[in-house]
């Protein structure tokens, strides 16, 4: 019998910076950062203008306000009901060309639901999304879907009779989202009550703004949060602002009266982060290598394609024989990578590389281990069965850039490689410069200017070199060491 969970969440607020974590039985499972001067744009409603549409592409890039225009897929576009094509109803059937949806020039209520990521600009959608505690409300639509995590059909069967009820017969459509699972009709009627005003303060907003200016804001990262994450299981919201536990007791008595003494202003000496160790957690996350209990250990790879996660041994030998050694290690592994995956917030394409295991019953029992472990994940996971190889294919829906993007910035030394050139690669590299500068133009004397660990192996173990070349070159070269160059970085001075 497993023993129960006990969930925590911990605000941290600062002047320019807001963390949000969720803490599962003591250990970090879950961060979100959000600052001032870079808050996402997931889920904001903008009036933008269609800057050019590309055929070849399907899509539309939309001007709307932001550093980069937005993609619009023809898919994203809300279309009208397509009665002269057979089977067509709305707005579903053959896709047409993106020119007969939108033109240039044309101005668009548009929807970010994607931030920028990279050199990507935001992914738009025209299928505006409206969500609140327990429903997202799509104005666009008339279906009424329910979270595919409330399993019950009885349950399924009565919140659809009840949203229905309340929404009456021209109401638009409506997602039942999961945390709905178990409440009572008036919680209900609230939500349907106050995305009915939104809507209205929306469409007045629609009318009046201008091309480039925001029609729709998402809530700031404490309400978001909650409104997202707090449920029954949640022992305790932790706030160590005053200010923003005022503004977040406020928002949870409107949405969620019945949660609201479990918030509590956090007035402690020590930083709250600090409390279960989740700030060096976060630092453990930036790192490529993870620990596990066992003596073996993950290696983490973030590129522009896929995540990578390979699972070692390391100094894991068992007590038993090897195959029940890789066995256990893969076991332990598939649940520390289901928890990095939420922790470091990876999506996309994630390849998990497992030991080999001889045993089917064991590549069974691994990937129920990960499926189980991924369950507590709110992103939507798709997990696929193991390769032959021994790698497991997955998927995790990501809308904002990774922990490790969102904290740091590539190298500059390296540009973001992870690797530098040896100090005998760039030695070999000076040496081809100073040949190359000779033959370009015409003077007496060259002084090399190059990182103290350069300089040192070309005086040293490259001074007979060095020589040779003076003579070959017919010319006085001086090198001088410079602090402030990295290892890669020289220069070829003509005197």
């Amino acid at each position: 019998m497993e023993s129960p969970v006990s969930e925590e969440i911990l605000i941290n607020v600062t002047p320019r910076e807001t963390r949000v974590a969720v803490v599962e039985n003591g250990m970090l499972q879950e961060v979100h950062v959000e600052r001032a001067l870079k808050r996402g744009y997931v889920g904001n409603i903008y009036k933008g203008r269609v800057s050019r549409v590309m055929p070849g592409m399907q899509a539309a890039f939309v001007e709307i306000g932001l550093e980069r225009t937005g993609f619009l897929h023809a898919s994203d576009i809300v279309r009208p009901a397509l009665v002269a094509v057979e089977g067509a109803e709305n707005g579903h059937g053959p896709m047409p060309p993106i020119g007969e949806l939108v033109r240039d020039g044309q101005e668009i209520v548009v929807q970010v639901v994607k931030d920028p990521i990279g050199s990507k600009g935001a992914r738009l959608s025209t299928y505006l999304s409206i969500p609140s505690r327990y429903l997202v409300l799509l104005p666009h639509a008339r279906a009424l879907g329910v979270s595919a995590r409330i399993e019950d059909e009885g349950e399924r069967q009565r919140l659809k009779d009840t949203i229905a009820r309340l929404a009456g017969e021209a109401a638009p459509g409506y997602i039942v989202r999961t945390n709905a699972e178990g409440q009572a009709e008036p919680a209900l009627a609230f939500d349907v009550a106050y995305l009915g005003k939104v809507w209205r303060v929306v469409q007045e907003n629609m009318a009046r703004t201008a091309v480039g200016e925001r029609v729709y804001e998402e809530l700031a990262l404490p309400q978001r949060a909650l409104r997202d994450l707090l449920h029954e299981g949640i022992e305790k919201v932790r706030v160590d602002s005053r200010e923003t536990f005022e503004k977040v007791q406020r928002f949870v008595l409107k949405f969620m009266p019945e949660l609201a003494e479990r918030i509590e202003h956090y007035p402690g000496e020590r930083p709250i982060f600090d409390l279960y160790g989740a700030e060096d957690e976060i630092q453990r996350a930036l790192t490529k290598q993870v620990p596990l209990k066992s003596g073996g250990y993950l290696v983490i790879d973030q590129t522009e394609a896929m995540t990578t996660i390979d699972v070692n041994t390391g100094g894991y030998l068992g007590t038993r024989n090897l195959e029940e050694t890789v066995f256990r290690t893969n076991l332990e592994a598939a649940q520390s990578a289901a928890r990095q995956l939420r922790l470091r917030n990876l999506g996309g394409i994630i390849i998990i590389d497992f030991i080999d295991m001889l045993d089917p019953e064991h590549q069974r029992q691994v990937l129920r281990t990960l499926e189980k472990a991924l369950a507590h994940d709110h992103a939507k996971t798709t997990v696929y069965a193991m390769s032959p190889l021994g790698l497991v294919e997955m998927t995790r829906k990501r809308t904002t850039e990774s922990l490790e993007r969102q904290l740091c910035e590539p190298c500059p030394a390296c540009s973001g490689r992870g690797t530098l050139k040896t100090a005998e690669t760039v030695t070999y590299e000076v040496f081809r410069e100073i040949t190359r500068a000779v033959r370009q133009f015409d003077t007496e004397k060259l002084l090399v200017m190059a990182a103290p660990k350069v300089v040192q192996r070309i005086l040293e173990e490259e001074s007979g070199a060095v020589a040779e070349l003076e003579e070959f070159v017919g010319k006085t070269i001086r090198f001088q060491p410079e602090e402030h160059y990295s290892q890669e970085q020289f220069d070829v001075v003509l005197l």
